[in-house]
């Protein structure tokens, strides 16, 4: 096992499986349920746990923000429930280290922006992201896409359907530039045929695949830009959170 040496640091690939910090360095003595929603859905979530007198088993602690690790005991299951920070780098650390203390099936939720014809409010089913972001590069070989899990996406689906919600498989364009999704990149992105943007898919695909856990997503269109010339924030999908995260939990319980 070597480092792969290029002239671009980002593309350096080093495939030895333990580093110098690991997810569980503090040992904590935790046992998290195999079960996870790691959902990018704000206070929802905490309404959400305090709603069904959820318990906090454990905390991820950063230097901005702990995370609170809920517990759903639901239909005879255990299922983690936790914030996610937005951001790659930041959201693959908390996903890497539920994933060392025992989580193993992750379904996460959230918003996205739509480069295609969508309604605000669509549900959507990542399968794979162009990873246009960083963190993904430190956790698989350079590759321009990965690809989301199917055991997952097919729970996710399941769930839509018997919901009789109407949802489209897409791939998404993860970046970590926000403010630079210029006119030019945004026509090149939807021409390699991603219909949506958002942060973070890549990344949590990558951390997954390298560490054997299933991960997938549940995305709703937010923002719009679809046209580059007029771009629209609309309501930012907030009338599909509560929604989104329910079916989350649902999906969950049915991988």
């Amino acid at each position: 096992m070597s480092i792969r040496k290029n002239e671009i640091p980002i593309l350096e690939y080093d495939d030895a499986p333990d580093a110098v910090i690991e997810p569980r360095h503090e040992a904590l003595g935790i046992a998290l349920p195999k079960k996870a929603v790691f959902a990018f859905l704000g206070g929802a979530v905490d309404e959400y746990a305090r709603a069904r007198d959820a318990k906090i088993v454990a905390e991820f602690v950063s230097a901005t923000k702990n995370f609170p690790v809920y517990l759903l005991k639901q239909d005879g299951q255990e299922i983690c429930l936790v914030q996610a920070p937005v951001g790659a780098s930041a959201a693959a650390q908390v996903l890497d280290w539920l994933i060392g203390y025992g989580v193993r099936e992750i379904v996460s939720g959230g918003s996205c922006g739509a480069l295609a014809d969508f309604d605000e409010g669509v549900f959507l089913v990542p399968c794979k992201a162009l990873r246009d972001e960083g963190t993904s590069y430190h956790y698989l070989p350079p590759a321009r896409f990965v690809e989301t899990s199917e055991r997952v996406r097919r729970a996710i689906e399941t769930v839509l359907t018997r919901h009789g919600l109407p949802y489209t498989e897409v791939v998404a364009w993860s970046t970590d530039g926000f403010y630079r999704e210029t006119k030019e990149k945004v026509e090149y992105r939807r021409r390699e045929g991603c219909s949506v943007v958002e942060m973070e898919c890549a990344a949590l695909a990558a951390v997954a695949e390298m560490r054997g856990a299933a991960w997938g997503e549940l995305l709703f269109t937010a923002d719009t830009l679809a046209d580059a010339e007029c771009y629209r924030e609309r309501d930012w999908g907030k009338g599909a959170v509560a929604r989104a995260l329910e079916l989350c939990v649902e999906a969950a319980k049915a991988i």
